[in-house]
């Protein structure tokens, strides 16, 4: 499974990469919400995981852009935020993110979030089968 991560710390990125990949994801980095956008475009993620402050085009403006761009608006997003009021989870959901993770990032939260929103991926496959 190709997990695009959007983020701009480079000490969260590299963390959260050797994580995801030690549990067997291939990990597409983009720092900022420009590069994102265009890695969604060019990579066909399998599923994103975005960071909402982000400079350049925050994670919102990157997940409406993505949404917009209809190459594949389907592609589950979640958004991982410092925020953690329900106003930012509502804005997070309203730009078009499937879901929200707080920071600092419960890996163990992530990988059931990324679980639940890859069960597609996982039924695409075994229908290819």
């Amino acid at each position: 499974m190709r997990i695009l991560l959007a983020e701009d710390n480079i000490d969260n990125r590299e963390m959260l990469t050797r994580r995801l990949e030690r549990k067997g994801f291939t990990v597409i980095s983009a720092v900022d919400g420009k590069e994102a956008t265009e890695r969604a475009r060019d990579s066909a993620p399998d599923l994103i995981l975005m960071d909402v402050s982000m400079p350049v085009m925050s994670g919102i403006e990157a997940t409406i852009a993505i949404r917009n761009d209809g190459v594949d608006k389907d592609v589950p997003i979640i958004a991982l935020t410092a925020h953690a009021m329900d106003g930012d989870r509502m804005k997070c959901l309203d730009a078009g993110c499937n879901d929200f993770a707080t920071k600092p990032v419960d890996f163990k939260l992530l990988q059931q979030l990324i679980e639940k929103h890859s069960r597609g991926e996982a039924a695409k496959a075994a229908a290819v089968r």
